[in-house]
Parts: structure tokens; C-alpha cells; sequence
């Protein structure tokens, strides 16, 4: 999952009017934030951004497939590939970016509310 000093620093830059946009090592890969809300990761010179089903179907049209933390197992993860000539073009890129993080926003759940309740 190793990502290459030159990718990292190609897709920061071509995030960087992203409100927020913060990087973070984390298993040989980076996790990508905007203020504290994880949105995507890079693995292996590869962007993933956090999808759902109101936008799955942009990157599954694009031929990509999802994040798979283990290439001997079957598990995947809600993050898609990012096709490349999104990441070269980088107000397409800055659109796909802000709905990757929409839609983390949106995965998140609430605060569960204590069971104590007044007397």
C-alpha cells in the first residue's frame, strides 16, 4: 500500500483549495481529511474517495472498482478508485473531493444519547 512521495505530493496539490485538507500516514498508505472528516486514502499511487449509492455509479461507469485492503481477500471498502483524468484535471477532481466528503459527513452516525434520563 506504499504510495510514492511524488503521488502524494501531485494529489495535495491538486487538492489544495479543498476547505481543510489535511493528510495523514496510516498503514503504509494516507488517509485524506478535510477538517476531521476522512474522505479518502491513497494506496499504492492510487486516490480513493468515500462513496455511496448517490455516487458509486459516476466511478463504476468509469471502469473502477472499489478499495480492497487485502489483495488475498474478498473484503472492500466504501472508497472508489478515482479515475485518473479526474485526478490530472483538477477542478473535476476538487468536484469529486467535496462529494467524497459529503458523503462521509453523511455515513457518519450520531452521538448515541445517554440512557440516563432526569427524575
Amino acid at each position: 500500500m506504499r504510495v510514492s512521495g511524488g503521488f502524494r505530493e501531485f494529489v495535495l496539490d491538486q487538492l489544495a483549495a479543498l476547505p481543510g485538507l489535511r493528510d495523514r500516514s496510516m498503514f503504509g498508505g494516507v488517509g485524506l481529511y478535510a477538517g476531521d472528516v476522512f474522505f479518502g486514502i491513497l494506496a499504492s499511487d492510487v486516490l480513493y474517495f468515500k462513496t455511496d449509492d448517490s455516487n458509486r455509479r459516476d466511478y463504476e461507469q468509469a471502469g473502477s472498482g472499489p478499495f480492497k485492503p487485502y489483495a488475498d481477500r474478498a473484503m472492500t471498502m466504501p472508497y472508489y478508485a478515482v479515475p485518473i483524468e479526474v485526478v490530472e484535471d483538477a477542478p473535476t477532481l476538487l468536484t469529486w473531493a467535496k462529494r467524497g466528503v459529503e458523503v462521509a459527513i453523511a455515513s457518519k452516525k450520531p452521538a448515541s444519547k445517554s440512557s440516563k434520563t432526569k427524575r
